[in-house]
């Protein structure tokens, strides 16, 4: 089925809640808009794959470098490393997100950010 992803983003505004797009061989393809800073976390079992459409995303990590994403950039956080994603100056980033459908979306930390179930677009 061909989706286009541009059109996807144009359906939410909401920040920090991935949506979910497709799902290939148990790992699904989320879209999320962000903005501001999310929370410490990591994911115990599963890598997860950040890939910037918009804007400029920083990942920071505790035990290395802060990475900065451009559009087009894309960047692996693997499994159990705790990394804190974010973005400057009041801009939106527009994000794809690769994992698997099992991946938590805050790990195992619980905040008012925390979504249980993704919803489809």
């Amino acid at each position: 089925m061909k989706t286009n992803i541009l059109q996807k983003f144009e359906l939410f505004n909401d920040h920090w809640s991935p949506k979910i797009i497709g799902e290939l061989n148990g790992q699904q393809l989320k879209l999320a808009k962000v903005k501001g800073d999310f929370v410490w976390h990591d994911h115990a079992n599963e890598d997860e794959l950040f890939l910037v459409y918009k804007g400029t995303l920083f990942l920071d990590f505790r035990d290395r470098e802060t990475v900065e994403l451009n559009p087009g950039d894309f960047y692996i956080v693997p499994k159990g490393v705790q990394h804190f994603p974010r973005t400057k100056n009041g801009m939106e980033v527009w994000l794809l997100l690769l994992e698997p459908a099992s991946t938590k979306h805050t790990g195992e930390e619980k905040t008012e950010l925390t979504v249980e179930e993704c919803e489809w677009i």
